[in-house]
């Protein structure tokens, strides 16, 4: 029988007071009653919107069908038809601006909770089945994949099914790219991207981590060693600053450091022994998804205090809505319509404020959004030792600049064409390093994309 209820099935998640001092997970996820219940809200529209706006078409009425019945192993199985990694994207994918934006049950109400019945189905698969996949017969053709976050590991998964012999090279010690040093475990646990990477050397995939292509071993070298196509999925990890006075001072670095320090080098653990600052007050600058990652990373490993400083307004951040709000329940404050103008340093050369001025919004620049402008005499300061920069990412330029032939435009992003192929043949690219800084579901979408073009390339 239909759910008729306007309102989403509630998450439950940690209270705030207790969740903004350790790591575990914020959202519970749903119980089988639950997602059973929100399931009932899909009206199972003969024409879905909500399929047009996923970046990799998850065939989402027939699995919230099968949620309905009580069937999850199916659901999974479907979900799993057109996107490799559900466990994270349930968690990580912007579905409010994507597929649930699309829902109908929206016009009147709340979408239908499709990214939290997503992660359901893949959590019930991996604590009730997590069988590993099986190996598909060799093809007897090699692809080499740079970089093993979303791109890299869908791209690497569709191309085993195929019976492709893949090899996904990692440059940290770790594999899972952005997944593990990027995001917090409060939003996305270590231990599922471990198990999804298990997924993958299950059906065959190669993974050799502590490999820097461009450094240990360039393009070329991989076409030397026997590697008939190469797909570069290996992201934007090159932070941006501001270049205001003060920004070389003791306890100013960037997001990007800030939380592979903290993810990647276990500074969540109190055992660790992880050189991580350990501050009393922060100014995280941004206002994206890895800012509040940022700052709620910050408040976890001790910090009285923490400000998110943003130059433009609130309804202009970009960060999700949903993180937006968990961040201001813990206790992280927002300066909006401010901007830093320098970071001042005591005797020993370490951060001890920063110095704003007051926006305000004027015309609308050339991406549309209004510009922000200096109201004069309106400069403040706020008492920090810590100062983390989240003003986006650009691809490192390693890989282009050790690669002939290799075209990038103004911002450092791999050219491709419709094909998903670089201006040298036989290198494909996708994600970050393509776009620049964008979603975990996109470079997704751009890892099958390249599988299918490396597929259609190495079958001619």
């Amino acid at each position: 029988m239909a759910n008729m209820t306007l309102t989403k099935t509630p998450m439950p998640e940690q209270e705030p007071q207790v969740r903004a001092r350790n790591f575990k997970e914020v959202t519970l996820g749903y119980t089988a009653e639950m997602a059973i219940e929100e399931a009932n809200r899909c009206l199972g529209c003969k024409n879905p919107k909500c399929v047009e706006g996923c970046p990799v078409n998850v065939r989402i009425p027939e699995f919230i069908a099968k949620v309905k019945e009580g069937d999850f192993q199916a659901a999974y199985e479907i979900i799993t038809s057109t996107n490799a990694l559900p466990a994270l994207s349930g968690r990580v994918c912007p579905q409010e601006t994507q597929c649930e934006s699309k829902c109908v049950r929206g016009i009147k109400g709340e979408p239908v909770a499709i990214g939290r019945l997503e992660r359901f189905v893949a959590d019930w698969y991996r604590e009730n089945v997590n069988a590993m996949p099986g190996k598909a017969e060799p093809n007897g053709k090699k692809v080499a994949v740079v970089g093993s976050g979303p791109a890299g590991m869908t791209c690497a998964s569709d191309l085993a099914k195929k019976g492709y012999a893949v090899t996904m090279f990692e440059a940290l010690h770790t594999a899972g790219g952005v997944l593990v040093y990027g995001i917090p475990e409060f939003r996305l646990p270590k231990a599922i991207v471990a198990n999804e990477i298990e997924k993958l050397k299950a059906q065959g995939v190669e993974v050799m981590t502590n490999m820097v292509i461009g450094r240990v071993l360039t393009i070329d070298e991989l076409f030397e060693m026997g590697y008939q196509a190469v797909f570069v999925g290996s992201g934007a990890g090159l932070p941006m600053f501001m270049n205001i006075p003060g920004e070389s001072l003791k306890g100013v670095m960037s997001a990007n450091e800030y939380l592979t320090r903290t993810n990647l080098m276990k500074a969540y653990n109190a055992d660790a022994d992880t050189p991580v600052i350990k501050s009393r007050a922060v100014a995280v600058v941004g206002g994206g998804n890895v800012a509040m990652d940022a700052a709620r990373c910050a408040m976890r490993l001790g910090a009285d205090k923490v400000y998110v400083v943003y130059r433009r307004g609130e309804a202009e951040m970009p960060a999700r809505l949903e993180e937006q709000h968990h961040a201001k329940e813990e206790g992280i404050e927002f300066k909006t319509l401010c901007n830093p103008v320098e970071i001042l340093g005591d005797e020993n050369g370490r951060v001890k404020a920063i110095r704003c001025i007051r926006m305000e919004l004027g015309e609308p620049d050339a991406s549309g959004r209004r510009r922000p402008v200096e109201v004069p005499g309106s400069e403040f300061e706020l008492d920090v030792d810590t100062v983390i920069m989240s003003l986006g990412t650009s691809p490192n330029p390693l890989i282009r600049s050790t690669t002939p032939g290799l075209d990038t435009n103004r911002k450092g992003c791999l050219v491709i064409n419709e094909d998903a192929m670089t201006t040298r043949e036989g290198v494909f690219a996708g994600g970050d390093a393509v776009t620049g800084a964008a979603t975990v579901i996109l470079a997704m979408g751009a890892g099958k994309k390249g599988a299918a073009s490396i597929d259609a390339f190495l079958s001619k």
